[in-house]
C-alpha cells in the first residue's frame, strides 16, 4: 500500500505558458517509487509537457527539424520548449504511436469498400549514425554504407478515371507504414518483420475482402517473396516507368550513350511493352545479349517477370501499372523529413519518426490521440 507523503511542486509547460501545480505525494515502499495520482489524471505522468503542448510538438517535430519545430512553437503558439525537448518528446510520442500502431488492428469502417485495393511497396534509404552502421556493407568505395533502408507499405484505391481511361488515385484513400525492418524470410517460416507490418495494415484496410486485389513495386526481389507468400491470387504488376528506365539504359550501352540511335531503339522497345508485344521485345533484347551484358540481364528480367509486365491487359482492365503512389510516399513520407542535409538518425529515432509521419499523413493521429486520452483518463 502507498503511503501519503506530502505535496509536491512541479512546473509544466502548458499551452498558456509555464504553470506550477501542487499534488498529492505518495510512496509505495513494496516496489520503492513515488507517484502523483494527480499527474496521471491530468496526462502529466513522467512528463513536463502538457498534452496539448505535446500534442503540438508532435506536429512539428513529425514534419520539420526539431530545431524548426522548436522556433514555429514560439513564434505560432508562444510556447518555448527547447529543440532537444523537442526531440524528446516527439521520439516518445513516435514510439507510442508505433506501440499503439501494433495494439490497434481493427479494420476500417469505410462502409464502400473500393472494387479494386493496391497495395505499394518499396524502400528507400536514409542516412545514419556510425554507430547504426557498423559492420553493415554498403556502397562506398571501401565496401561500408552510409544509410539504412525504410521498407514502405502503401494501400489505396483508384475507381475514377482521367481523360484517357487512366486510373486516378481516389482522394483521402492512402495510408502508409513504414519503418527500418528486414523483409528476410526467418527460418522457422514466420513472417518477417516487415511482412508482419504489411499484413496489419492490408488487414486493417480490407484488402482481401477487395474483388480485385494488386501488388506493385519494382523489381526487387523481396517484394515478389512477399507477394507469393502472403497474397497469392492477388495481381502483381511491375511498375511500367521502372521497366521503360531499364530499356532506356541498355539502349545508352548498346549505342554508347545518348544519342538519336538510342533514342529511337527505346522508342521502339517502350510501344512493344505498352503494346504487350513480348515476342519481339524479347527478340530485340536477344539480337544483343551475347555482346551486352545489360541486354542479357534485362531480357531475363523481362521473361522472369512476364506475367508481371503485361501492360496493356492491365490497361483494358482498367488497372494501375505505375507505383507513383508508392514513391511519392517515399519520397513524402520518408524523404522530406528524414533525408534533409546534415540529418544523421538512429534506428529508434527514425523508426519513431516515421511512425508519427505515417499516423500524420494516413489520417489516424486523431484517433490515435482520442485512444491515449481515454486510457490516461482511466
Amino acid at each position: 500500500m502507498a503511503r501519503y507523503v506530502g505535496r509536491r511542486e512541479k512546473t509544466f509547460t502548458t499551452v498558456l505558458g509555464s504553470l506550477t501545480l501542487s499534488r498529492a505525494y505518495y510512496y509505495c515502499e513494496d516496489d520503492g517509487e513515488g507517484f502523483c495520482p494527480r499527474d496521471k489524471a491530468l496526462g502529466l505522468e513522467g512528463a513536463s509537457l502538457s498534452p496539448g503542448v505535446l500534442r503540438m510538438v508532435g506536429f512539428v517535430g513529425g514534419s520539420v527539424s526539431f530545431e524548426e519545430g522548436s522556433e514555429l512553437l514560439k513564434e505560432l503558439a508562444g510556447v518555448g520548449v527547447s529543440s532537444k525537448a523537442v526531440e524528446r518528446a516527439a521520439e516518445v510520442l513516435g514510439r507510442e504511436i508505433a506501440q499503439d500502431e501494433i495494439q490497434i488492428i481493427d479494420a476500417d469502417t469505410e462502409d464502400d469498400l473500393p472494387e479494386t485495393l493496391y497495395t505499394g511497396m518499396d524502400g528507400t534509404g536514409i542516412p545514419m549514425r556510425a554507430e547504426a552502421l557498423t559492420g553493415r556493407k554498403g556502397k562506398q568505395a571501401d565496401g561500408s554504407s552510409k544509410t539504412r533502408e525504410v521498407k514502405l507499405c502503401t494501400v489505396w484505391s483508384a475507381e475514377g478515371r482521367d481523360e484517357n481511361g487512366t486510373p486516378v488515385r481516389d482522394e483521402g484513400s492512402v495510408s502508409y507504414t513504414a519503418a527500418i525492418e528486414s523483409a528476410a524470410e526467418t527460418q522457422d517460416g514466420s513472417p518477417s518483420d516487415f511482412a508482419t507490418r504489411v499484413l496489419r495494415e492490408t488487414s486493417r484496410r480490407r484488402f482481401d475482402h477487395a474483388i480485385r486485389r494488386v501488388i506493385l513495386g519494382d523489381g526487387a526481389a523481396w517484394i515478389w517473396n512477399l507477394a507469393d507468400t502472403h497474397f497469392p491470387g492477388a495481381i502483381q504488376i511491375v511498375d511500367r516507368f521502372h521497366v521503360k528506365e531499364h530499356l532506356s539504359n541498355v539502349a545508352k550501352i548498346i549505342w554508347g550513350g545518348s544519342n538519336e540511335y538510342a533514342t529511337a531503339w527505346a522508342k521502339i522497345r517502350h510501344e512493344e511493352l505498352d503494346n504487350e508485344d513480348l515476342k519481339n521485345l524479347f527478340l530485340a533484347l536477344e539480337i544483343h545479349a551475347k555482346a551486352v551484358p545489360e541486354a542479357r540481364q534485362c531480357l531475363d528480367y523481362l521473361k522472369h517477370n512476364r506475367h508481371r509486365i503485361r501492360y496493356k491487359t492491365f490497361h483494358a482492365a482498367g488497372l494501375c501499372t505505375s507505383t507513383g503512389v508508392v514513391e511519392a510516399g517515399c519520397k513524402h513520407t520518408i524523404g522530406t523529413r528524414l533525408k534533409r542535409p546534415g540529418m544523421h538518425w538512429t534506428e529508434s529515432g527514425a523508426n519513431s519518426i516515421i511512425a508519427l509521419r505515417c499516423s500524420r499523413l494516413s489520417g489516424r493521429f486523431e484517433s490515435f490521440w482520442e485512444r491515449r486520452n481515454l486510457k490516461n483518463a482511466a
